[in-house]
């Protein structure tokens, strides 16, 4: 199938080029010029497992291509995948421009009727939006006769892991009250379809709030165990037992209860905030979604709270090793990480930090350029060098079976803060490591 992608960010590019490796002859259009062009050269934006390869690959045997010009991508495809950003507005809820915008461009350039599919995260009620900015522009140039459906088909992707998420989906969710969007959309995905069925369709409405209520029951149950977490640290009790031991009832199960440092990432604190800014504006109050963003704020001031009263408050001219940047591994994305409010509440104290990501170094740079605050270290070992502890934030992999002999040769004081509990208290103490991380 011919199929246009609008928006070649993070969920644009992956569904672009998954569709692609099955055989869909898929246009990307975007705005950026140069991001076209790095990837016509095979320069990707984002770092994502598996990403690379899929778009060099897909783009180099014809079925992936990349271009500025809307009406290249409207004339191309009956299926028109909008999947542009919808950031938070001032008061929080989700900007819809961008998704307007490309609602326009569509309706100015159509000239048979097409299917738009919403892919981007959008409130209840988007997709009526999107159909009347169509409508309209139709009107405006005489072809009131086009047909136009919009369809709901919200992504589910996780960072660190979409090529697989998308290649291998746990459901497809299609939101259409049309027979016919409904089998185009289940031909686009009979390649994802096969072993089972994945398929749910319902209306609209309902599929686009799916979306955030996923995101926002994952943020419920993230805030929830830092809620516990900071009960088990009061009451001497052991927040990585307490996972265990409500974990291992079904009902509960293991996924998204670890207890740390806070969510971040592009998806949930928009999604939760977005979420409600919708209650807010039909006179609901969505007591528990504030509750939920409540605790993830504060919960990203826990490790400089710690650090602050091992150090008796003074941290002025002191300097900290930062093992992670990124909010969670697998991905060079810092938006709303905890690492950037630990760094930030550092150096308002007057403290530095030499700080190594596997990913997020150059997004750093970016986000903070030089400042003699932030020394960037080119290995996790160099970081430690001379720092007066050592603060983890991100749980990678490279990071979990560390030489602690060698941290403590380098680190001024055998000092660790972990925001993510990935050592055992009595082995750290055994090593003569003074241990401080979360809910224990």
């Amino acid at each position: 199938m011919k199929v246009t992608v609008f928006g070649i960010g993070y969920v644009g590019l992956v569904q672009a080029a998954v569709l692609a490796e099955v055989g869909h002859d898929v246009v990307c259009v975007d705005v950026d010029a140069g991001k076209v062009d790095r990837l016509r050269q095979g320069i990707i934006p984002i770092y994502e497992p598996g990403l690379e390869a899929l778009v060099r690959d897909n783009h180099a045997a014809g079925r992936l291509h990349f271009t500025t010009d809307a009406a290249e991508g409207v004339r191309h495809a009956p299926l028109q995948f909008i999947a542009v950003g919808t950031p938070p507005d001032e008061d929080g809820s989700a900007d819809l421009q961008y998704v307007l915008a490309v609602a326009e461009s569509i309706g100015r350039h159509m000239d048979e009727a097409r299917i738009v599919v919403d892919k981007s995260t959008v409130p209840v009620g988007t997709a009526d939006q999107v159909r009347q900015r169509i409508l309209d522009v139709l009107a405006e140039r005489g072809r009131g006769d086009l047909g136009v459906d919009v369809v709901s088909n919200p992504e589910f992707l996780k960072e660190g892991s979409a090529v697989a998420d998308c290649m291998r989906p746990d459901r497809i969710v299609i939101g259409t009250a049309s027979a016919e969007s409904e089998e185009v959309m289940r031909e686009l995905y009979a390649p994802f379809n096969r072993n089972h069925e994945k398929i749910s369709v319902m209306d609209v409405r309902s599929a686009e709030l799916t979306k955030y209520a996923a995101n926002c029951m994952l943020a419920t149950k993230i805030s929830f165990m830092n809620e516990i977490a900071n009960l088990a640290e009061r009451l001497g009790a052991d927040i990585e037992m307490v996972r265990q031991g409500i974990g291992s009832d079904p009902r509960i199960g293991y996924h998204f209860i670890y207890a740390g440092a806070g969510y971040g990432g592009s998806c949930f604190p928009k999604d939760v905030q977005a979420l409600i800014r919708t209650a807010d504006s039909i006179d609901f109050d969505a007591r528990l979604l504030k509750a939920v963003e409540s605790r993830n704020d504060e919960q990203k001031k826990v490790l400089f709270r710690k650090i602050h009263q091992h150090f008796n408050g003074d941290l002025q001219g002191r300097t900290f090793a930062l093992w992670g940047l990124s909010f969670k591994p697998n991905t060079d994305d810092m938006r709303a990480a905890p690492s950037r409010v630990l760094m930030e509440a550092l150096w308002a104290a007057g403290a530095r930090v030499q700080a190594y990501d596997p990913e997020a170094m150059h997004e750093a740079q970016r986000l903070y350029g030089n400042r003699d605050e932030l020394s960037l270290c080119g290995t996790k070992e160099a970081a430690l060098k001379g720092a007066d502890a050592l603060v983890i934030v991100t749980e990678w992999q490279a990071f979990k079976a560390p030489d602690f002999d060698f941290i403590k040769q380098q680190l001024r004081q055998p000092v660790i803060f972990d925001g993510r509990n990935l050592f055992e208290p009595r082995r750290m103490a055994r090593k003569g490591i003074v241990y401080r991380s979360v809910g224990r």
